[in-house]
């Protein structure tokens, strides 16, 4: 059995309401959860189910209305801005289906623009960056634009931006939404490589049916977990 201090996330009765156009939404209805630490957990349900609320709220880009989020032994739901901010910086790689590269910088730049301001020398940063890089099999476009790469050399490359800090935690929203077949094996099959050899927690939402790379799968409809696997 788990003791807490294998906890890495909780959530404990988390709700989350939102209005658009005079209705309110219930994005999250009571939610429960907790991930161990280096769990790969597959989220998956319908568009509009409440996957990447529960994604913001969890690393807490956005705030819960009721409830607790524990984060690595810390209640972040109701931290100041500048702590949560400290907490992504430090703990939590993102990825998003949309890839976020900023195309105007090379593949190296965005890699290193993660630890942008620092108190790293240049240097130091531009090790990481090409370490990142290699670990992700992407060394070889270092001084590519995003134009010049393909959506899965794109992924990659936000993959390498998202660990060059070595997080507890990857987050990554539709991973593979914008890929074709190949490529969403291949972006899977490093997550999984990360997950296990750096021992990463890794969490996918997707509505694409990917439970067999998870440790655990939570299928979620209408803001609510219907069931864990």
């Amino acid at each position: 059995m788990s003791s807490d201090k294998d906890i890495m996330i909780e959530a404990v009765d988390v709700n989350k309401e939102y209005r658009r156009a005079g209705a309110i939404i219930r994005a999250l209805a009571d939610v429960n959860l907790k991930i161990k630490s280096g769990d790969f957990v597959i989220i998956q349900g319908p568009t509009g189910c409440g996957k990447s609320t529960l994604l913001n709220v969890l690393s807490g880009l956005d705030l819960p209305d009721s409830g607790r989020i524990i984060f690595d032994g810390e209640n972040i739901a109701r931290a100041t801005e500048d702590r949560l901010s400290r907490l992504r910086r430090q703990k939590i790689g993102f990825v998003f289906q949309d890839f976020n590269l900023v195309n105007t910088l090379t593949a190296i730049e965005n890699v290193e623009s993660v630890l942008w301001p620092t108190v790293l020398r240049q240097k130091e940063i531009e090790n990481r960056a090409i370490s990142a890089l290699r670990d992700v099999d992407l060394l070889d476009r270092k001084d590519h634009f995003p134009v010049q790469m393909s959506g899965g050399e794109k992924q990659r490359c936000a993959i390498a931006r998202a660990i060059i800090h070595r997080p507890r935690v990857i987050l990554a929203d539709e991973p593979s939404g914008n890929l074709d077949p190949q490529s969403e094996k291949d972006i899977m099959d490093l997550l999984k490589k990360i997950n296990q050899e750096m021992e990463t927690t890794i969490l996918v939402v997707t509505h694409r049916d990917l439970s067999a790379y998870g440790d655990k799968t939570i299928r979620m409809d209408r803001g609510k977990i219907v069931s864990i696997k």
